[in-house]
This record gives structure tokens, sequence and C-alpha cells, in this order.
């Protein structure tokens, strides 16, 4: 195998799959990326057996073939080169051999055939849409994922297709984030995946451009096509809870606020609560709210702010970092608080956005 192409375009597929390369594995071959090239172009690939991307480039090719180098050394070297600088790369036994200008650069390398990798998967649907309408879908809902959970399905994304929505549900048996889009056609089959957290977290770093964005999904993988990019990820083998029995119907109270001066008011009263339980008590009264914070110095805050509401006075405890998320996923300069009582779930939305809705458990403070 033998190449040449410039630094820039040797850094972009580089910099593309970088980020699924772990530091530490358990597997040496998962420190490395796959370098294939073939009839001009250059495939990088970079799995760590959850999470698989694939991006490609034109390359100026002297011979084909496939070797696997240690991806966070190869990164870093292209990436100390200077602007610009022609880099040859050339393989000979079990040593890749990097050429720029003055500097010289051998990797130790491992079989290609070694390499794990999916090829195809079984596909059950593709969708298309918008990558930005995508990404904000995933920012709506991302932040509401467990970590790290037993209940190993709440460790990801649910994406639901329903005819025209595709829907995603993230929860950590605290709270719930919920969102939808419309796509372009309605979707072959109505379907439920769990996309793992790593999954979505990459997806967000690569979804940014003005195009489409291709999905689809298999009978155990998920993969995306977008920016001369293939990503895939494997599913959560599991059942996601009935989120439509989490989300409050009987709402019975409902707080308008300015969405900005009750985030501000909830970060001051967040300084002083308890930093292991984050815990804010808000006492709601007439077109009033007051939020207070303690903590176990015997510290206090109190912030007071008008609001729209004429329901019972009440007095509920949540985490306050959990308001704060959702708060800021309500794209709205006004939000609505829905409470039933002092010990239901608050439903936080946009007062006319229809396909976001927030949902925080109470706790006892």
């Amino acid at each position: 195998m033998k190449l040449s192409a410039s630094r820039e375009t040797i850094l972009k597929p580089l910099r593309a799959v970088i980020g699924v390369v772990e530091r530490r594995q358990t597997m040496p071959i998962l420190g490395h990326v796959l370098l294939a090239v073939q009839e001009n172009q250059l495939s990088v690939t970079a799995t760590d057996l959850e999470v698989e991307l694939l991006a490609q480039t034109e390359v100026e090719t002297e011979s084909q073939g496939a070797i696997t180098v240690p991806g966070r050394k190869l990164y870093d070297i292209c990436r100390a080169l200077p602007e610009g600088a022609k880099i040859d790369l050339s393989v000979s036994g079990d040593k890749l051999t990097l050429k720029a200008g003055r500097s010289r650069f051998t990797l130790s390398t491992l079989r290609a055939v070694d390499f794990p990798t999916v090829e195809e998967i079984a596909t059950q649907q593709t969708l298309t849409t918008k990558q930005q309408t995508f990404q904000k879908l995933l920012e709506k809902t991302h932040f509401s994922m467990a970590q790290q959970d037993v209940r190993y399905y709440l460790n990801g994304l649910l994406l639901e297709t329903e005819d025209t929505t595709l829907r995603a549900v993230a929860t950590d048996g605290h709270r719930l984030a919920l969102s939808e889009l419309k796509l372009k056609s309605a979707a072959e089959k109505n379907e439920q995946v769990i996309v793992p957290r790593k999954g979505v977290l990459e997806l967000q770093r690569l979804l940014n451009d003005e195009g489409d964005v291709d999905l689809t999904i298999g009978a155990g993988h998920i993969r995306v096509h977008l920016n001369g990019i293939r990503f895939t990820s494997k599913l959560i083998d599991g059942r996601f809870p009935e989120y439509n029995k989490v989300v409050p119907n009987d709402i019975k109270s409902v707080i308008t606020a300015n969405r900005g001066l009750l985030r501000q008011a909830l970060q001051r009263a967040s300084i002083l609560s308890n930093e292991k339980y984050r815990g804010v008590r808000l006492d709601l009264g007439e077109n009033n709210l007051n939020i207070k914070a303690n903590n176990p110095e015997q510290e206090e805050a109190e912030e007071t702010l008008e609001v729209e509401y004429d329901g019972p006075s009440m007095e509920i405890g949540f985490n306050v970092n959990y308001l704060l998320d959702a708060l800021s996923a309500v794209d709205e300069d006004q939000v609505q608080l829905g409470l039933s009582d002092a010990n239901s779930s608050c439903l936080i939305k946009g007062p006319t956005t229809k396909n976001a809705k927030f949902v925080v458990m109470p706790m006892r403070l």
C-alpha cells in the first residue's frame, strides 16, 4: 500500500472517526484505525465494537491495500505537521512509514483481516430527514439518557417510527425528554429501536451540515450516511419503558414564566443547594414563585419570581439540574410548568410547542 496526499486530506477522515478510538482498550486492535486504499480512494475506519465510523477521501495511489495503524498516534502526527504539508504513506512488512518534508515516522501495524468491521446490516427500513432537524431531535432528548444504569435499556435513546413521525425519547428513571419530527414520507413500518449512549453522542458530533441524513434501521444495528461518513451502531437489545404512562395527562395547575428569568433564578439558587442531591423547593402562591435552596452547612438561598399562576398554594421539591436541562431544551421565551399536586411529576414545555415535552419527577426535601 502506497499513497500521497496533503496533510488536510488525510486529517479530515481521521478527525471524523477518532472519537470512537478508545485510549484504553481490552483488544490492541481497537486502538488502531483501518486504512484501506482502492482506486485513488482512502477509507479510514474506527470501531469500539459498539460504534463504527468510516470516512473516505480522494488520494493519489501507487499501490492498493489495507492495514491497521495506531489511530491516536497517526492523528497526532498529522495534526502536528505544518499546514499544506504533503504526506507519503507506505507499508513495508509490518511497519507503516509516513514521510512529510524532512519528517519521517515509522508506526507499528496489525493485519487488516483481524480488524472487526460491520459490513452489511439486515435492513428493515430507511428514513430520510434534514440533518439540522435530526440534530435538534437529539439535542432535545440526549441529556435525559441514563449513565451506567443497571437497567441497560435506559443507557440509550429510543427512536420510534410512527407513520410520518420520528420520535426520540430518553429517560433515566427520574426525568424524561420527548421530541418529534415529521418525516418526508411515511415510515415503512412502525417500530422502536434503542441507540446506545455513545452512539447518540458520536452522532451529535457528526451532525452539523445543511444536507439530508439517511437512517437505515436493521435488525441489530442502525446506520447513518452523512457528509461522506458512514456511522454504524449496535442497538440495545431490550424493551424501553412505556413512556406514555410517565407523561402527566391530568394537569390541574399551570405556571407560565419567562424562561430566561426562571433559569437565572434557579441557577443562582442552585449555588447553595446540597451538592449531592441538588434539591430546590418551589413554593407557589398566586402569581408568585418562591425558589428556596439550602445545604448541610446551614446556608440558604431564596429567589422570588413573578409568574402567571392561579392554582392552589403548593410546595414541591425538584433536582435543580433536571429543571435547568429541561428549560435549556425549550425554544420559546415563555415556558409552562404543569402540575397536578405536590407529589406528581412536572410537565415542562413551551406554550405553543407541540413536538417536545419534558417530565421531571419531584423529590422529597
